[in-house]
């Protein structure tokens, strides 16, 4: 028996913002969407893994969610380090900065944590 990764899930307050920010911030895309009553899921691709990021939109949802000390995130891997860097500051996402790993993190706008690691 073997299993393989399938998909990371974020709920999210505002399913179009967050698509915005995925695809400028990221570039995914959605390659999928299942409409329920009471709820959206999207999943979004990056063209290149068939990992997805399932979003989740509750429509009744106001309140945000607790995310605790965010002590977890999901990680992307980049060619171009300093150009997406330098996108990401544009974009003022950046939130933590670890010069000595090489990594920094960008938060969306939910408050999930994104690493983001160049290609070695």
């Amino acid at each position: 028996m073997s299993f393989r990764f399938n998909h990371f899930n974020f709920n999210v307050l505002d399913l179009q913002k967050s698509l915005d920010f995925y695809k400028k911030a990221l570039g995914l895309t959605e390659a999928r969407r299942v409409e329920r009553e009471g709820f959206t899921l999207v999943y979004l691709a990056d063209g290149e893994t068939s990992f997805t990021l399932e979003l989740t939109y509750l429509h009744d949802r106001k309140e945000r969610y607790d995310l605790g000390e965010c002590e977890f995130h999901l990680a992307f891997t980049v060619k171009d380090f300093e150009a997406a860097r330098r996108l990401h500051g544009e974009m003022g996402c950046v939130c933590y900065e670890n010069p000595d790993m090489g990594i920094y993190f960008i938060e969306d706008p939910d408050g999930y944590w994104l690493e983001i690691v160049p290609e070695r």
